[in-house]
């Protein structure tokens, strides 16, 4: 059967990047959307969209009788699920089939083969994959240690515990369940043993009906927050041809085992010592496909669709791979605070462009991060002849890119990927619990107090009580009907006008900024002589080559720095060629704060109160770190806990209750002769 007409059964960048082969190959595309999605890329780049009403996943891209129902309304003949929501859910595919569509992905039987992973790995052992031996949690004894306890049917790190002593065995157990059935509505948890240090390694299968499966080389998905990956690359680095070819036949034995057909993922654990275990197969494309089709010149998604009209893969042995392929994941988090997820408008997104270079993204620039999904903003790739390269390449890429709005992991990336670690082309699952706090400390070579200073001559060009607002262009980008905000000029700079107070502009001006998101304050002073061009003020070895109201370029110890300048609201956004700096804009005169009551709870994110401690009523006595309130946001689950011992005077957190960022959830009075209070009060994340 040829394909006419195909529904993605998912959102964001995902979506996009399928509807991008779809035009290459000339075949209509369908999107579906939740209410939160009205606007979202992946709809305006569709030929056809249909609504889900709602905008809560399990009301909208998780109802596969939605889904298919819009599959039949839009004229579609086939269904790409994506990865993620349904594209590993066996009944979805068999309904998809049902429906008379046809269905862009394995068969059923081998995606409920491989759907919990304790029966995959009974398979598995059958099929001679090299397995971790199962430890039963009712016999586990200290030798046994360090566990990993897993949701059977789960995926991205949730239901996921590690337990270092037997103590906290049943403990763990409990939450990884209670956890696991509320993520997958299975409650069902098993028990490995634990590899330290040990490397996360997958193998790229690809397999036909007419008995073709091809290994399409390995990639490295080991730097992981959450259990999360972060940074991957393929070839993975460092691996002896033996072991390569290990991982290869048994990924293939894998994919034979359940009678594979598609693009499948077969992931394993690689010990320190060069031992590899199979740990799950993925029933679908993964996040970070492109790396694989960079290094073998493949288009994944165009493979997928030939197999699934029934046609063969192109020989019977796969391409010769070519280079290094790293690709990067752009997430809009704060590492230094927990990872917290961030949201709002995603202001300006522009990622350089050039040979071996290419964005993956959901998102333009004037598009909102919600509150509703996965905080991913882009994924950027690079490929180059070599590692060293093409590490170097996707590095200066992320730190020459501008990106505006919430908080963005994009200096982590840049700091992980030249990081000494890493170059050492060993990673390990443990990078980030070793280097987070050296990766997440103010960074050498980053200068705010001269960016700052670029901010104030800026503003101070543009002069007093020139507003710099936005306009929306559509239609400017590379894509079609994408939509992205830029800075409008005021036609002039407006003149000072002058009262019964005035400054003298001859005398020294101050400013002050707050550094984003540190919190840093600087203050910056400039004067602006009878020429009318400001120069900075107690500034020695600094000189102002030129000043506009978008550009500043300074000579800073004789060495020429440029600036681009962009203000949206108070917030200003100051791109370096070496870094970029936010800066909220203070009073000039700091007014009286209205100070928050001691003990009270406030919601670091917007989310959802999805449920409150045990008999939690207001005058009810807690101790100091205790667990109240579980808020979940952007599919995580965090714990607000009380930051003292005493009792609970107030609780306005209720199971349902949607609440915003700094939302009064609860106060706890202090009773002074408890324990001592929990140092700071934030919130604990538990997925």
């Amino acid at each position: 059967m040829t394909i006419t007409t195909l529904l993605v059964a998912n959102r964001g960048e995902i979506a996009c990047r399928i509807f991008r082969t779809c035009r290459d190959l000339g075949i209509a595309t369908v999107a579906v959307y939740s209410d939160a999605d009205a606007d979202a890329l992946h709809v305006r780049e569709a030929d056809l969209a249909v609504r889900l009403p709602g905008a809560a996943p399990a009301d909208t891209y998780l109802r596969g009788d939605l889904v298919v129902a819009a599959a039949r309304a839009a004229g579609a003949d086939a269904v790409h699920p994506g990865y993620g929501f349904l594209s590993e859910n066996a009944a979805f595919a068999a309904a998809v089939g049902d429906a008379g569509l046809v269905w862009v992905g394995p068969p059923v039987k081998a995606i409920e083969l491989m759907a919990s992973k304790t029966r995959a790995k009974e398979l598995m052992a059958g099929a001679g994959v090299p397995l971790l031996a199962p430890v039963d949690p009712a016999t586990a004894g200290e030798d046994d240690l360090p566990l990993l306890l897993k949701a059977a049917a789960g995926g991205g790190g949730r239901g996921m515990r590690i337990v270092r002593e037997l103590d906290a065995l049943p403990g763990e157990l409990l939450a990884a369940a209670a956890e696991a059935a509320s993520a997958f509505g299975d409650g069902e948890v098993f028990a490995e043993p634990y590899v330290e240090r040990g490397r996360h390694v997958e193998v790229q299968v690809m397999a036909d009906a007419h008995d073709t499966v091809w290994a399409l080389g390995t990639r490295d998905c080991s730097l992981q927050r959450r259990h999360q990956k972060v940074i991957e690359e393929a070839p993975a680095p460092g691996l002896d041809g033996s072991l390569r070819t290990r991982l290869h036949e048994a990924a293939v034995a894998a994919a034979r085992a359940v009678g594979y057909r598609g693009a499948g993922t077969v992931e394993f654990l690689v010990s320190a010592e060069g031992r590899p275990y199979f740990l799950e197969m993925n029933t679908r494309l993964q996040v970070e496909h492109p790396v694989t089709e960079a290094v073998f010149g493949l288009d994944l998604v165009a493979l997928q669709l030939r197999v699934a009209e029934g046609g063969p893969l192109p020989s019977p042995e796969p391409p010769q791979p070519s280079g290094h392929a790293v690709e990067a994941r752009l997430y809009a988090e704060d590492p230094a605070r927990d990872w917290q997820p961030q949201t709002g408008a995603l202001l300006t997104l522009e990622v350089p462009e050039g040979p071996g270079l290419r964005l993956d993204t959901g998102y333009t620039g004037g598009d909102t991060i919600g509150v509703h999904y996965d905080p991913m903003i882009a994924k950027v790739i690079a490929h180059a002849p070599t590692r060293t390269e093409a590490v170097r390449l996707l590095a200066r890429a992320l730190e020459r890119a501008r990106i505006h709005g919430p908080v963005t992991n994009r200096d982590l990336l840049v700091r992980s990927l030249r990081h000494a670690d890493f170059a050492a082309a060993r990673p390990d699952t443990g990078f980030y619990d070793r280097n987070l706090a050296e990766l997440t400390a103010p960074g050498a070579g980053r200068d705010p107090a001269t960016a700052a200073l670029a901010a104030t001559l800026a503003e101070a060009v543009r002069g007093p009580g020139a507003v710099r607002g936005t306009e929306t262009v559509r239609g400017t980008g590379a894509v079609r009907g994408t939509e992205a905000v830029r800075p409008t000029r005021p036609a002039a700079p407006v003149p000072a006008r002058f009262g019964a107070w005035r400054n003298v502009p001859s005398q020294p001006q101050r400013k002050r900024y707050r550094s984003e998101p540190d919190g840093t304050e600087h203050e910056v002073a400039y004067r602006t002589p009878r020429t009318g061009i400001p120069e900075p003020h107690e500034t020695p070895g600094t000189r102002v080559l030129t000043a506009t109201p978008d550009h500043v370029t300074l000579e800073v110890n004789g060495v020429t720095r440029h600036f681009a300048i962009t203000t949206h609201g108070d917030r200003v956004h100051v791109d370096a060629t070496d870094a970029s700096y936010t800066f909220t804009t203070l009073p000039r005169f700091t007014d009286p704060a209205t100070h928050t009551a001691p003990g009270s709870l406030l919601a670091p994110m917007p989310g959802t109160v999805v449920r409150l401690a045990d008999g939690l009523t207001a005058g009810a006595t807690v101790e100091a770190g205790q667990p109240l309130i579980w808020l979940e946001a952007m599919k995580m689950e965090h714990r607000i806990l009380a930051p003292a011992s005493g009792t609970l005077t107030a609780l306005h957190a209720a199971p349902g209750h949607q609440v915003e960022v700094g939302a009064l959830l609860a106060v706890v009075q202090e009773d002074p002769a408890a324990t001592a209070p929990v140092p700071v009060p934030v919130p604990e994340e538990t997925a």
